[in-house]
């Protein structure tokens, strides 16, 4: 069977919109992360026990298997740290702006879940969390790629051939859960996540795709370990 141009060029841009709805609503994309890619300067040795988690968990995961999850419902939260190396693109104010923002959105949703605690304790989890990179979106080009409709579709055919939309920033972290009496460990993760295709993130400032990978984080570990300490999820 022949094929035109303009068949061609019907048949891109059937797939592009196809893609355009897939991803019109995600914000946020977990990315490939190597073991090469751990820092490990927050975890230490802990590194050492991390695996690949599947496609719904953190890119390197651990869990301790004794670990006795119903005799927690407070937690403590430490002050998140940035962890990035000399290369890293950013100024000390923006390290500071991710951090603190970080720190805001866990201390929020982990509060809905339990009590937040300044101190060691009986029943206490500590959480500790290191941002180890936070990468910028190119500014004017992210604005353009997910907003105008032809770019976007592009966008859209880009991400499916590298698996990562053109101009967006990203971020990667490490942490663990330890108990905050004993310092046993209970569990400890390691991830990288890129901005999305969504048009709402168009407009948002050169660090926003970073702050909805922190978005994500902060849910997932609310709900990860409420759902552990509750019972009503086994943490495999």
């Amino acid at each position: 069977m022949k094929t035109t141009l303009s068949g061609t060029i019907a048949g891109w841009t059937a797939a592009g919109l196809g893609l355009l709805l897939l991803s019109g609503c995600t914000t946020t994309q977990k990315a490939d992360l190597s073991r090469s890619e751990l820092n490990c300067g927050m975890l230490g040795r802990t590194c050492r026990l991390l695996k690949p988690g599947t496609d719904d968990q953190m890119a390197f995961r651990y869990v301790n298997p004794t670990a006795k999850w119903a005799q927690y419902n407070k937690v403590m939260i430490e002050p998140v740290s940035y962890w990035g190396g000399d290369k890293d693109e950013l100024s000390s104010g923006d390290q500071q702006a991710v951090v603190d923002y970080f720190n805001q959105k866990l201390n929020e949703e982990l509060g809905k879940k339990f009590t937040v605690v300044a101190q060691p304790g009986p029943g206490v989890m500590k959480l500790q969390v290191a941002l180890v990179h936070a990468e910028t979106a190119t500014p004017g080009l992210r604005t353009i790629s997910m907003a105008v409709p032809q770019a976007h579709m592009l966008s859209n055919l880009g991400y499916v051939a590298t698996g990562k939309f053109p101009f967006v920033g990203s971020a990667q972290v490490e942490a663990k859960v330890t108990d905050a009496a004993s310092g046993e460990l209970l569990a400890a993760v390691a991830d990288k996540r890129l901005g999305g295709g969504s048009f709402t993130t168009a407009f948002q400032w050169t660090l926003g795709d970073a702050q909805n990978a922190m978005n994500h984080w902060a849910e997932n570990a609310a709900e990860r370990l409420s759902a552990w300490t509750s019972g009503a999820e086994r943490p495999l």
